[in-house]
């Protein structure tokens, strides 16, 4: 079983800019490889610029071929750097340039939030899948709000400050396993989990690093630049930009006092599975 301990060391390597996203993701994939992704070949739904899924595909056994779509053409070929996939496309998950029931399973992480009409995704997923193929879905879920911490001032207007993490994080949904479930019902998938992680404790440590990391930035430029914008042009987002691994080991013991508390709910956000009827 691998912990959230084991991978934030690895996340602050890769992301050196992005601490506050290592300690959500460092969460994030532990819960996802810990219950387990199938072997064969994979789609990787939103793949940005690859890095994610190496981490994740280094953690599992068995064989795996990936291939990877973005509608990014910059982080597509970020990706494709990477050396993880058999192919990479520039894409909408509303419209795949892929075989109808041509792939083992398909893997979404923390992608399918920012996507306004999801209907055509969930669809188009099902139908490249196999009979029983899978879907592994991660997100953030209807109690993301709720696990926040808030204004850092006790007379602050809370509902303006979640307007402004949600503009900033780029979420347009916040759904429950309810309307999961039948979202992915009306595609032809059917629901066999929805697993809850990011407890209060550590989506309060997420919080609070990103203040002081992204929120920063995103306020310096008056929120006319999404984070990923931000890091382009500051050069940021670049491959080679790696901590070396002592440091990335110091910046995790600094940053995983949340990992170790484990105050339960509200969660901010679900693994949820799906299967191919």
């Amino acid at each position: 079983m691998i912990t959230a301990h084991d991978l934030l060391p690895r996340f602050l390597q890769a992301y050196p800019f992005q601490p506050a996203t290592g300690i959500w993701r460092a969460v994030e994939v532990a819960a996802l490889v810990n219950h387990g992704i199938p072997e064969g070949r994979g789609l990787d739904v939103g793949c940005g610029d690859g890095l994610l899924t190496s981490i994740i595909d280094a953690q599992l056994k068995g064989k795996r071929t990936w291939v990877g779509i973005d509608p990014d053409p910059a982080e597509i070929a970020m990706a494709r750097d990477t050396g993880l996939y058999e192919q990479c496309l520039v894409a909408g998950g509303g419209s795949l340039p892929l075989e109808s029931a041509s792939f083992d399973f398909a893997l979404s992480n923390s992608v399918l939030e920012h996507i306004r009409d999801l209907r055509p995704v969930l669809f188009e997923v099902a139908r490249i899948l196999k009979p029983k193929g899978q879907f592994l879905i991660t997100v953030p879920s209807n109690n993301f709000h709720t696990a926040l911490r808030g204004p850092l001032w006790p007379d602050a207007d809370r509902a303006r400050y979640l307007r402004a993490i949600d503009r900033r994080c780029a979420h347009i949904h916040y759904w429950g396993e309810d309307t999961w479930r039948e979202e992915l019902a009306g595609a032809g998938l059917s629901l066999t989990l929805a697993a809850p992680y990011l407890d209060r404790a550590e989506t309060q440590r997420w919080e609070t690093c990103s203040r002081f990391t992204g929120g920063l930035l995103y306020a310096l430029f008056r929120g006319k630049q999404q984070p990923i914008q931000i890091q382009r042009k500051l050069g940021m987002r670049n491959h080679s930009r790696s901590l070396p691994r002592p440091i990335a080991n110091l910046g995790a013991r600094l940053l995983s006092g949340a990992l170790d508390q484990h105050v339960g709910p509200p969660y901010a956000c679900l693994l949820l599975v799906a299967k191919k009827s």
